[in-house]
């Protein structure tokens, strides 16, 4: 891609986002995530209503009378989005593709972060670690995570989400809201390693899926391409039984994601390429605040 025209379509995108951000922003994604901790804020006289254990005993001994230390919440996050690069997310039967989807969702939610004043990192994957831009605040550091996303070339076609997660759990100090997001098309288990990152983090999985891997459209002969393997099916998808057998093996299949995501505890968010992605995200950050109170 030509340099001119990647800053077009980072702008593009900029643009596209930015008054989603406005929705995003209006006290929902503000509201859903926690700060790392509190910070010490000042300190004033003790009253009954007052913990004791919040007593502040050397300016109590200084002033004479009972002193209490009062904090404030750290608004600040860590935000890595984890994104999955691998040949599967490249297609696309509309005219959008699962990668074009994922690189505006990503722009959305770092967008929404730095709007929060928060951090943001960027982990790129296919069944290797690709890319590594670690969290920075700031609109400059964004746009440039968005051009690195969409200039990106993956060495690999192949995907391993355990890997990737893998690699978070080492890397990742300190707590970290991580939104990754792919079409969780990975023939490794990742289950284990999902319960781990989640254990230590914030972790969201956002599936994004393209309409022609729910249902088919009804032709005389399809051929259904792998493009991780290569492998090639042939379907006969003027029938209309044919067309309900595949349907319901893909429910059956996203069913049992579902099913590994909630042993795990991990929030699931839903994507579609040929629908709007700010519903889902906002459904996501209403139902969460909703459980959290």
């Amino acid at each position: 891609m030509l340099a001119r025209d990647l800053i077009a379509k980072v702008r593009k995108i900029e643009i596209k986002t930015r008054k989603l951000v406005e929705e995003l922003t209006g006290g929902a994604y503000h509201s859903v995530f926690k700060g790392r901790g509190i910070e010490f804020s000042e300190v004033r006289e003790y009253t009954p209503e007052d913990d004791v254990r919040d007593i502040d005993w050397n300016v109590t001994a200084r002033m004479g009378t009972p002193y209490i230390k009062k904090y404030a919440e750290e608004r600040e996050l860590t935000v890595i989005i984890a994104i999955d690069a691998s040949a599967s997310v490249f297609f696309g039967s509309g005219e959008n593709t699962k990668h074009d989807k994922i690189a505006e969702t990503a722009a959305l939610l770092a967008f929404s972060a730095i709007r929060n004043n928060d951090k943001v990192g960027l982990l790129v994957f296919t069944d290797k670690t690709e890319l590594w831009l670690p969290p920075r605040s700031g609109r400059s550091h964004v746009l440039r995570l968005i051009r690195e996303l969409l200039a990106f070339e993956p060495q690999s076609c192949r995907t391993n989400i355990a890997s990737a997660m893998d690699s978070l759990i080492r890397n990742l100090k300190k707590r970290a809201v991580v939104f990754m997001i792919s079409d969780f098309l990975d023939a490794h288990s990742y289950e284990k390693p999902m319960k781990i990152l989640n254990s230590r983090h914030d972790l969201v999985a956002v599936r994004v899926l393209d309409k022609t891997e729910l249902e088919l459209p009804s032709m005389p002969m399809l051929e259904l391409v792998d493009s991780e393997s290569g492998e090639t099916v042939f379907f006969d998808a003027s029938s209309a039984s044919m067309r309900e057998h595949y349907a319901k093996a893909a429910a059956d299949e996203l069913e049992e994601e579902v099913e590994t995501f909630n042993r795990a505890k991990v929030d699931l968010v839903d994507l579609r390429c040929d629908e709007d992605m700010v519903r889902p995200l906002m459904a996501f950050f209403r139902n969460r605040k909703l459980k959290r109170g």
